[in-house]
């Protein structure tokens, strides 16, 4: 996945290296020559066609040095530059259209393998390189309308009109250009969400190895509050042994002070435990302040509203990395979009629990708010832009944890986000859906 990176505009960019490697390559292409050799010698012998077999025989072997050459300059593990690529399918395309001239140009019936190479263009080349594939294919496909020699039917012959030839090769230019369209832009798709994903694994790693430093000095703190307190317990004794105006009175001094900081440091860690540990519940308005606090701004304001439906308390929730980045990412984009407020109500009752976000900015364009949620799509404009994950991400993590979310402008403006849950989903110690 290194061939491609997300761009603002939602299009996979290339940096020089393919998608494929050299042994792929080879392999398809020894598979070529196999099936190629094997066809034009079963046509020959069985079928008893004259075929130009010697000179046919040179082409197919000219892929096989080709494929030699290619092996012996470099290791068949290294990971080809889009223009190496294009190179080898262009050389594929040429020596097809060699072996179609010596059999019957567009009267072959395997005159549709010259489609091969565009379709892989198509899904591992830049749409660049893609389309100048297709032209050299489009003018491969043209002269082989008016050269070719001719394939020696048995008697008593056949003679196909020209109009044939030309129908054959408009079917073959419009399949090219429509199969390379059409497989370029599915797999750009493909790239794109694979790219998205790959962000969002990467925002769950972050904070899930946040949560093990949390765990981590949580275990120091306990194991090292033992040794300390035996310190501090012989600073003490220490302490009424010496004379106040011993020499050793000052460091003494120095050290219980020393020691004095570190219980309180081992404290606050001891503490954390209580906010990150994924056992422990919180409430839910609190889970929500804390995701909402690096994001804040002090032109700003931030609410945080209850809603109470019934006897029901507020739920316990566990502070799991995909709840805190999720909701994070949603107030992220609320904070940064927000005129002068942001308001996120938190409501309950028997069954259900929900949070709304709202803010007083532009809102959603109408138009994209069908497909907000959706990998690199923005639906907002603020200066610096925005790459259209933000969304995405929260909306991924957020399902982990069995939520559903709906996004929509507000009737007084700005945007809106509600977020739900099964209540006993929400408060319950349930993995995570992969």
């Amino acid at each position: 996945m290194a061939a491609s990176f997300p761009t603002g505009r939602g299009q996979p960019r290339f940096d020089g290296r393919g998608w494929v490697n050299l042994r792929t390559l080879v392999a398809i292409r020894w598979l070529a020559v196999i099936g190629q050799a094997a066809t034009l010698l079963f046509v020959h012998v069985s079928l008893d066609y004259p075929l130009p077999l010697v000179t046919a025989l040179l082409v197919v072997g000219a892929s096989a040095a080709v494929n030699i050459v290619a092996t012996l300059q470099r290791p068949v593990q290294t990971r080809l530059t889009d223009r190496d690529v294009a190179a080898y399918l262009a050389f594929d395309v040429f020596q097809l259209s060699g072996l179609l001239f010596l059999t019957g140009g567009l009267e072959n019936p395997f005159a549709v393998l010259i489609l091969a190479p565009v379709t892989v263009s198509a899904t591992i080349l830049s749409r660049p390189t893609t389309i100048g594939l297709c032209l050299f294919t489009l003018l491969a496909i043209a002269v082989l309308v008016f050269f070719r020699w001719p394939l020696p039917w048995p008697a008593p012959g056949l003679v196909l009109p020209p109009t044939y030839r030309f129908g054959v090769a408009a079917a073959l230019a419009l399949a090219t250009v429509f199969i390379a369209a059409y497989t370029w832009q599915v797999t750009a798709e493909a790239r794109r969400l694979t790219d998205a994903l790959a962000a969002t694994q990467m925002a769950l790693a972050r904070e899930q190895q946040l949560s093990a430093v949390g765990a981590l000095a949580a275990a120091a703190a306990h194991e090292l509050g033992s040794p300390l307190g035996t310190i501090a317990v012989v600073a003490r004794e220490l302490s009424r042994e010496l004379p106040a105006d011993g020499p050793w009175r000052e460091d003494l001094d120095l050290l219980e002070s020393q020691v004095a900081r570190c219980r309180d440091i081992l404290a606050e860690l001891a503490q954390r435990p209580e906010r990150t540990s994924p056992f422990d519940g919180i409430p839910l308005s609190l889970l929500v302040d804390l995701a909402a606090a690096p994001h804040r701004s002090p032109h700003i304001a931030f609410e945080i509203g209850r809603e109470a439906l019934g006897d029901a308390p507020e739920p316990m929730v566990p502070e799991r990395p995909e709840l805190r980045h999720g909701l994070g990412n949603l107030l992220q984009n609320a904070f940064q979009f927000a005129d002068s407020e942001v308001h996120a109500t938190v409501g309950w009752d028997g069954s259900e629990t929900w949070i709304v976000v709202r803010d007083d900015g532009p809102g959603f364009r109408p138009e994209v708010l069908a497909r907000i949620g959706e990998p690199y799509v923005s639906g907002r404009e603020r200066p610096g832009g925005s790459m259209g994950l933000g969304i995405f991400i929260a909306e991924t993590l957020l399902a982990r944890t069995g939520a559903t979310m709906a996004v929509e402008n507000a009737a007084d403006g700005g945007a809106e986000v509600t977020i739900r849950w099964q209540r006993d989903r929400l408060e319950g110690q349930q993995p995570p859906r992969a």
